[in-house]
């Protein structure tokens, strides 16, 4: 009966916003938000939904959902069924090609692709899985170097760092590194620099905080730096010339911690946490807007520090289609987060609290997936 209670408790916030999204205003009366299904992992089958619906019209069937809640990992297909859901017992990496779960030191490292039997079995790793861009790679267990392995297990390409990797992205064919001695590495598709190891510099401590990369490589964004933190924007030029197009000291001394970046709207712009808020970069007017996160606003002076650093982005939606932007962020009570929705670049739309330990979300095209506690929950963004 307990574990009812916990369950219908759950369900019960995801009605919440579920109506919420439907009914609240200022969202354009061309634009609605309705649910497709609720499933709820805390169940004995893997293959078991509760509350499950069909995908909606133009799904794939097949398309995975990979996700990570609490202690439960795996997959959900695009109709809300549970292709995939264990119990996490050791450390974890997933992508929707690839999963992994290993030892802090494993002897054995087993790669599983989630749609089939495949697997790469590896004896003595010499490192951990990262899976990005479709890709495999291996970062050193001291974190210096990084490797990327073909669908065999065989070692394509090796490249040693100066100092310990604190960032990583794939995109478009490409690799973009940060390390913890401030430099930027940007790495072709055979692990070969395309261009000299650049340092941001600029700041007290010279730690690259974050790095993103476009989708076809154009573009590279990064946040560098302890007091000051910066911002900066490089743009390709042709035979492999990256050059800075912008960049901005950001407010405050900054975050002692990876910040979260992302590029949306196909690339139009880039999404950057920042000590002041969320980042909006936008790459045509080559701006910023800088937005309070929820917990940020209506703080008293005498607190406002210590509520921008505990301020957390811990999700966000990397596609920005139709013009929104989706995301869920913490305060310094880390069991409290909020869904936010705006519409494109500053216009706050939804702002919901809700209580859960741990968070998910991710959207693929017009659907929206959200996590919390164990359950996951589907919408479909649609216009009218």
């Amino acid at each position: 009966m307990a574990k009812k209670k916990i369950y219908f408790s759950i369900l019960a916030v995801f009605v919440f916003i579920a109506y919420t999204l439907l009914a609240a205003q200022p969202i354009p009366p061309e634009t609605i938000l309705t649910n497709n299904w609720i499933v709820a992992l805390d169940r004995l089958h893997d293959e078991e939904a509760i509350a499950g619906g069909s995908s909606p019209a133009g799904s794939p069937a097949n398309l995975l959902i990979p996700f990570s809640l609490g202690n439960r990992f795996g997959y959900v297909d695009s109709g809300g069924r549970l292709i995939m859901n264990r119990e996490q017992q050791q450390y974890i990496s997933l992508s929707p090609e690839y999963w992994a779960e290993y030892a802090p030191a494993p002897k054995t490292l087993v790669i599983n692709d989630p749609q089939s039997d495949f697997e790469i079995i590896l004896e003595d790793p010499r490192g951990y899985p990262v899976f990005m861009d479709g890709r495999i790679f291996l970062i050193s267990k001291d974190q210096t170097s990084l490797e990327e392995l073909d669908r065999e297990g065989n070692v394509k390409w090796c490249y040693d760092f100066e100092a310990p990797l604190t960032c990583i992205d794939a995109a478009g064919g490409y690799v973009l590194t940060g390390t913890l001695d401030g430099m930027i590495d940007l790495l072709d598709s055979n692990g070969k620099p395309v261009f000299p190891s650049f340092a941001p510099g600029a700041s007290r401590i010279p730690v690259i905080l974050g790095c993103r990369i476009s989708s076809d490589g154009s573009k590279l964004a990064v946040v560098s730096g302890i007091d000051k933190q910066r911002f900066l924007f490089l743009e390709w030029y042709g035979s492999n010339d990256y050059r800075v197009t912008y960049h901005e000291f950001l407010d405050g001394e900054g975050f002692r911690r990876e910040v979260h970046m992302s590029f949306i709207g196909n690339d139009t712009r880039l999404i950057f946490e920042q000590e002041a808020g969320l980042g909006i970069y936008d790459v045509k007017s080559r701006s910023i807007i800088t937005l309070p996160l929820p917990e940020q606003q209506f703080v008293p002076s005498s607190s406002r520090q210590e509520a921008r650093l505990q301020a957390r982005l811990l999700a966000i939606d990397t596609e920005g289609g139709d013009g929104l932007l989706f995301y869920i962020s913490s305060g310094s009570s880390g069991d409290i987060k909020r869904f936010v929705a705006l519409k494109l670049p500053d216009m706050e739309l939804i702002n919901i609290p809700f209580k859960s330990d741990v968070s998910f979300l991710t959207r693929l095209g017009k659907e929206l997936f959200i996590g919390g506690g164990t359950t996951i929950a589907s919408f479909s963004v649609n216009r009218r």
